[in-house]
């Protein structure tokens, strides 16, 4: 298949599970590959890949899961973070898959480590756009995640375009359209809510206390259980999530690689839309990934 989406309602999908509906694009013909969307103000999974799909497409059957707590698949009560990895296995067991491949933006990449930590065999290989790691040099929390911050806090226009400006390389991509998009879905209640269960002060203040009186070791800290073959994607100007972040899972997960985009953002797949498709299809199609 390798004609343009023309909108998500082409691609999408439904999944009743038992904890709400799962909602997800597919598109294209081939193996099944797996996508999951970062997080952010107004983020759905359409809105970070469609403009992968008809090159993904070519060789991929492209499964884009929407997370709940976003507006699209079922709401939750529960941080998108905790209720994340439970709606990636719920689909996954509901299409009858295991040993895919996953490609993660930030927050979906996070997602995917912490599962092929927790499942080596879930995963046949991943793919990570910034996000996965630790800062070792810049500081914490980074840029992008401050003004994330302060739009879920007050959340007003102006905070919105100063969020999304963090987020790329080039500012003329934060266009009007972009803006309203976001503006909608980000402020509609029920997404809001679950935006600030992420990213509110006294979210990030709990998720602090929880981390330093907890005895298991972050996800960071384990990464190198990860088996699988693994490519790790990077702008080397993102504000979110700095560069120095890719330093720690480039060196500890065993079969990771590193392919650094130059004047990119936290969107590699969007800013360096072409280079990055050119370096995950052929990492995904290698046979020493394949097989």
């Amino acid at each position: 298949m390798t004609s343009a989406v023309l909108s998500p309602g082409d691609t999408l999908r439904e999944l009743p599970t038992e904890r709400g509906m799962l909602r997800y694009h597919e598109y294209g013909d081939g193996p099944p590959l797996l996508l999951l969307h970062g997080s952010g103000p107004g983020v759905t999974g359409w809105r970070n890949f469609h403009q992968n799909l008809p090159a993904l497409g070519r060789s991929f059957r492209c499964l884009v899961l929407e997370l709940p707590g976003f507006g699209v698949s079922h709401d939750t009560d529960e941080s998108p973070f905790v209720a994340g990895p439970a709606a990636v296995v719920a689909l996954l067991e509901g299409l009858g898959l295991r040993g895919v491949p996953v490609v993660g933006n930030s927050m979906g990449g996070v997602i995917a480590c912490q599962l092929a930590i927790e499942d080596p065999g879930l995963f046949s290989c991943l793919v990570t756009v910034g996000g996965v790691g630790k800062n070792v040099f810049s500081p914490s929390p980074g840029e992008g995640l401050v003004r994330l911050t302060d739009f879920v806090e007050k959340p007003t226009r102006e905070a919105l375009v100063q969020w999304l400006q963090s987020m790329v390389f080039d500012p003329a991509i934060v266009t009007d359209e972009l803006v309203e998009e976001r503006w909608a879905q980000a402020t509609e209640p029920a997404t809001l809510d679950a935006s600030r269960r992420m990213y509110g002060a006294a979210a990030t203040a709990a998720r602090n206390r929880h981390a330093a009186a907890s005895d298991r070791a972050p996800y960071w800290a384990m990464l190198h259980k990860i088996t699988a073959p693994t490519l790790l994607t990077w702008g080397r100007d993102d504000r979110v999530s700095p560069v120095d972040m890719a330093l720690l899972p480039m060196r500890t997960i065993p079969r990771a690689e590193l392919h650094v985009l130059p004047q990119c953002g936290h969107w590699a797949m969007l800013e360096q839309r072409q280079a990055w498709e050119a370096a995950v299809v052929a990492f995904l199609t290698r046979e020493d990934v394949r097989s």
